[in-house]
């Protein structure tokens, strides 16, 4: 049977969970922050991840965004098959909700209207929206606001078939290598490996909602994750690029079929600030 919703609800909890995501760490992150935080061996490092974690706590304590660039508003919306919406389009009631987040909260407005003629919206509209329809009747609202300092370091490349699992190793690292400091670490990378491009850019970045802690369910590619953790964090880039141990506190690879002359790989990096709130309804 189907659930009628009108999109005008969604208005107030996406205005809730820009809020929520810009001014609270969840536990997961502060926990990892906490444990880097022991197995850093460099001073200049472990103060540093000291000072992110009192800025969490500050942050969190104060209502206050735990970082100045409250980034691109990204919300991700699975829908139940058997929800029907009435009411405005979808997509301008998420971008009501992100206006109204963004301006209530005191958060930094940092979306142009057009790429080069460069002249802010001044209320971080659009969101890029993404949606997926799944069982039930059910609505997962997630907002991921996005950071420009991490966003700006993601790749893409299409490798050769027989590349293989070394290719893709050399990519990444040679990308670690390349993009230092910049995306703010300790960071997550989330991998996306198959697919079609942009298929493939989309696995990379959800791979970074994935709980700090938590591997790939197949075996094979939790490996993966593990070696190329430990790998990262053996270039000596550490935390905000000042040399030391940690400099990623998470690798997350996701996997998709792909075409037989392909093999599609995307790195995404998100910073320290690593930022989402979710709500089902």
């Amino acid at each position: 049977m189907s659930r009628i919703l009108n999109t005008e609800i969604i208005i107030p909890i996406i205005e809730k969970l820009v809020k929520k995501a810009c001014y609270e760490l969840d536990d997961n992150l502060m926990c990892s922050f906490r444990k880097a935080y022991d197995k850093e061996e460099s001073k200049i490092g472990k103060e540093t991840i000291k000072i992110l974690i009192d800025n969490g706590e500050y942050a969190k304590k104060e209502q206050l965004a735990c970082c100045h660039d409250t980034g691109t508003c990204i919300v991700i919306m699975e829908i139940g098959q058997h929800v029907c919406w009435e009411g405005k389009p979808l997509k301008d009631q998420v971008n009501q909700g992100v206006r109204q987040g963004y301006e209530n909260g005191y958060l930094r407005k940092s979306m142009v209207a057009d790429p080069l003629e460069r002249i802010n919206t001044n209320d971080n509209t659009p969101a890029i929206l993404h949606t997926e329809i799944v069982d039930g009747d059910r609505v997962t609202i997630t907002v991921m606001p996005k950071g420009g300092g991490s966003e700006n370091m993601g790749t893409f490349k299409t490798l050769l078939p027989g590349d293989g699992i070394d290719g893709i190793k050399d990519f990444v690292l040679e990308t670690v290598r390349r993009v230092g400091g910049n995306p703010c670490p300790p960071y997550i990378i989330g991998i996306g490996v198959g697919g079609t491009m942009d298929h493939c850019s989309w696995m990379a970045k959800k791979a970074l909602l994935r709980p700090l802690g938590e591997f790939n369910a197949k075996p094979f590619y939790a490996q993966l994750e593990a070696e190329l953790l430990e790998a990262v964090n053996n270039t000596g880039i550490g935390p905000l690029g000042m040399g030391g141990r940690i400099t990623a506190l998470g690798v997350h690879v996701d996997y998709y079929p792909c075409h037989i002359t392909a093999l599609p790989v995307a790195i995404n990096f998100q910073c320290n600030a690593s930022r989402h709130a979710s709500e089902i309804i």
